[in-house]
């Protein structure tokens, strides 16, 4: 049944930039300079749909997140390593009764190239951001960023364009060249920060009692880290010290979240490292991240909000078993599919948790879900696939 809710009011703290150092110090509004830009018709802005949500940000006071009518922009490690990640995003907009496009004319980022071998240029990257932007714009759908990577980096691409009259210019003739018009979003949103808008509405919806489970939650720092200002915090969530993504929604759905200390540490992904120095990822994302949050809380699990915070902190978890006497066994999550999963989702058929690595079966035993009949229904399903060429699992068959 779809949902009708109000806008959301912020903290009225937040309302007036409780997180702002002060009025000479005051961060810069992108979004108010997007929209001069767009009065001086320097380009389109694409303005966030009604209904919206509005969440309070790290120092420019509020953000508005769309409801409904957006236009996902995919993942490709979420889509090659985690694909039960993605569907659980579009199986929340489902159950939320929230209408959504998945594009079939979206690029990659390309951020992967730009932030691991330094060969890209300013023109070529901003083109990728602003051809995806101008996509969504002519569907009539609004960007919902799935990759914290791209969102990180398209909100340094839009740092860019705003302040650079000749950077414009150039991405223009880019893409006058592909018959697409030069839009910018007014804001650049990630899928996490929809959940967390939407956070109790799915509390609302969840049919397990999640009160005995504790998480530990990795913030992403292609999220929080670049463009800081535009992150949400919430004066309610460590007391507006650190992003309110992802700690705030396991809160809602009465999870307990338990602090450690190398929370601000990076997952060992990297990007440069993952490429050219593999063990130090795997073995950082072991020894600084999982070993601390086993020593520190013990956790049932790990939530987070990036393709390469998930795969590194869960994949990873492989090469401890190498180690004489060593014990990191987590499991790992997105807080997309701990959502879906406390809303009734199929562990396999929508979360596809047979892609991880460390073993998520006592997880799901403490949460009340009986995996051993889903997984049997699961492999019914492949049976039945296998025996009919050409078919496939439909959302129907995904419930």
């Amino acid at each position: 049944m779809p949902i009708n809710l109000p806008v959301i009011q912020p903290a009225t703290q937040a309302r007036k930039g409780v997180f702002a150092r002060g009025p000479e110090e005051a961060a810069e509004s992108l979004r108010d300079r997007t929209l001069e830009l767009g009065a001086k018709g320097e380009w389109i802005v694409h303005r966030v749909p009604e209904p919206c949500l509005e969440v309070p940000t790290r120092s420019s006071g509020i953000k508005r997140v769309p409801l409904g009518h957006t236009w996902h922009h995919k993942s490709c490690g979420q889509c090659g390593h985690i694909p039960g990640y993605s569907t659980s995003i579009f199986w929340l907009h489902r159950k939320l009764g929230l209408e959504y496009e998945d594009p079939r004319d979206q690029t990659s980022c390309t951020a992967w190239n730009y932030y691991a071998s330094a060969t890209a240029n300013q023109a070529a990257q901003a083109a990728v951001a602003l051809r995806n932007f101008a996509a969504a714009h002519e569907s009539g759908y609004y960007p919902l960023i799935h990759c914290a990577t791209s969102y990180g980096h398209y909100k340094e691409v839009r740092a860019e364009m705003v302040h650079h009259q000749a950077l414009r210019d150039q991405v223009r003739e880019i893409l006058k060249k592909m018959g697409k018009p030069l839009v910018m979003p007014e804001e650049i949103v990630h899928y996490s920060e929809w959940i967390y808008a939407v956070r109790h509405e799915i509390a609302k919806r969840k049919v397990l009692d999640l009160s005995g489970i504790t998480a530990t939650v990795h913030p992403a720092c292609h999220y929080y880290k670049l463009v800081q200002e535009d992150a949400i915090y919430d004066p309610d969530v460590y007391g507006g010290h650190r992003t309110a993504i992802v700690t705030g929604v396991a809160q809602a759905l009465g999870v307990t979240v338990g602090d450690y200390s190398t929370w601000f540490d990076c997952c060992g992904f990297g990007f440069r490292h993952i490429l050219v120095q593999r063990d130090f990822s795997r073995s950082f994302a072991v020894q600084r991240k999982i070993e601390a949050m086993r020593d520190e809380v013990n956790p049932d699990v790990t939530l987070t909000h990036d393709t390469g915070c998930v795969t590194t902190l869960d994949k990873s978890q492989f090469a401890a078993q190498a180690h004489t006497g060593v014990r990191a066994a987590i499991p790992v999550l997105s807080e997309a599919q701990f959502c879906a999963l406390a809303m009734g989702a199929h562990p396999y058929r929508v979360c596809q948790l047979h892609w991880h690595a460390a073993d998520y079966r006592p997880l799901l035993e403490k949460m009340g879900i009986d995996w051993r009949e889903r997984w049997r229904e699961f492999e019914d399903d492949v049976a039945r696939l296998k025996a009919n060429p050409g078919t496939y699992l439909t959302w129907d068959d995904a419930g």
